[in-house]
């Protein structure tokens, strides 16, 4: 089998993605009726050996309820009344989606407000105090 290069290090088999056609709804008018221009796309997240595990646990994060128990992802793509159009974008939202997954978060390094800011909170906050107190009812003292 072919394999599909996602990234410079990561490809995966072409026998990897499973499609499969369905009638679609949206254009096409009667025409859609007759033909099955949808694509269901399923690509086995957890099986495939082209992805290492960082990516794997990444990317079943980024696929959120596209990805059933069983580790499938699932991606539809009915847009366009040509089922080749189909194919070629649920192909490219798979591949974009696995190319999000390879990019690593920054880890977050905590940091302390510097004096000034704290000064500046407390400055702000005492001023907002004496504006609301100063909108109490007026007393002839």
């Amino acid at each position: 089998m072919p394999r599909i290069p996602i990234t410079r290090s990561i490809s995966i088999d072409s026998g990897e993605l499973v499609e499969s056609f369905t009638r679609a709804s949206g254009p096409g008018g009667q025409h859609v009726n007759t033909t099955d221009s949808a694509v269901l796309l399923r690509f086995d997240v957890v099986a495939s050996p082209g992805l290492p595990d960082a990516v794997k646990h990444r990317l079943a994060v980024l696929a959120g309820s596209r990805l059933t128990k069983e580790g499938v992802l699932t991606l539809r793509a009915d847009a366009s009344r040509s089922q080749e159009m189909n194919r070629r974008e649920v192909r490219e939202r798979l591949f974009e989606l696995i190319r999000e997954a390879t990019i690593v978060p920054k880890k977050r390094r905590a940091t302390k407000p510097t004096m000034a800011s704290q000064v500046r909170r407390v400055d702000a906050k005492k001023g907002r105090s004496q504006v609301k107190a100063g909108r109490g009812k007026v007393r002839m003292d």
